[in-house]
């Protein structure tokens, strides 16, 4: 077992390697200085008692490797808009954007904070405020999780629009979600879920117009296709 560290040690440890971070960024970019601080922070987080709360760990990385989702159904109004670059311009940078990392795309996809990142990105002065970057959290999700903590998000702040919710839920069942998933994991109840099925015409879907258990998903179709193909092969051998 490795040695009890007390505080009075532990405080002069954090001193030697902020002295010997000092040290070793003095004259570098900017650019250079901010990378070093991202490294520490990781090393520092990987160790960290609340390391499962995203905001834990925030890390600045270059805006170009930030991009948009294209099914968040918040809409902010042009007013609001001005106030939050406003408020950043003023204030600064008070909470990070939420993502997630797409391996595919080898870029941080938002889940929340679209706003956010469009400010620093279209505001040369904010831009130049932040070197570049953009603060952000990273969430460890699949592609339907990520559009539920984009809905969480936004009903959490009472922000949402009812067609963008409704696209939304209609690839949630295309991609196998039932209706009590979806009512959990965003927080909706039946009735609303129900709306927002004739809203989008989804319910013509059905063989009735309220409500059928036997309705089958895209994605069950797709499975029921593939057992019959693999089902016709074994019959061929």
């Amino acid at each position: 077992m490795g040695k009890a560290v007390n505080n009075v040690e532990a405080e002069e440890l954090l001193r030697d390697l902020a002295i010997h971070y000092l040290s070793e960024s003095e004259g570098l970019p900017q650019e250079l200085k901010i990378n070093m601080q991202d490294q520490l922070k990781d090393l520092l987080a990987a160790k960290s008692p609340l390391k499962n709360h995203p905001v834990d760990r925030v890390k600045w990385v270059p805006i170009e490797k930030v991009e948009a989702n294209d099914y968040n159904p918040n809409n902010v109004a042009g007013r609001e808009m001005a106030l939050l670059r406003m408020s950043i311009e003023h204030d600064g940078y008070t909470q990070p954007v939420v993502t997630v990392w797409d391996e595919s795309r080898q870029k941080y996809v938002i889940v929340d904070g679209f706003h956010r990142y469009f400010v620093c990105k279209n505001s040369p002065d904010v831009l130049k405020s932040t070197y570049g970057c953009l603060p952000i959290v990273v969430l460890d999700k699949d592609a339907s999780e990520r559009m539920a903590s984009t809905i969480r998000h936004n009903r959490a702040r009472g922000s949402h629009s009812v067609g963008g919710m409704s696209s939304v839920v209609f690839a949630m069942l295309e991609n196998g979600w039932t209706d009590a998933k979806i009512c959990n994991q965003l927080g909706m109840e039946p009735d609303e879920l129900l709306r927002l099925k004739h809203i989008t015409g989804f319910s013509k879907l059905f063989e009735n117009a309220e409500y059928n258990k036997a309705w089958t998903t895209k994605r069950q179709l797709i499975l029921k296709k593939e057992a019959a193909q693999k089902a016709a092969q074994n019959g061929k051998s």
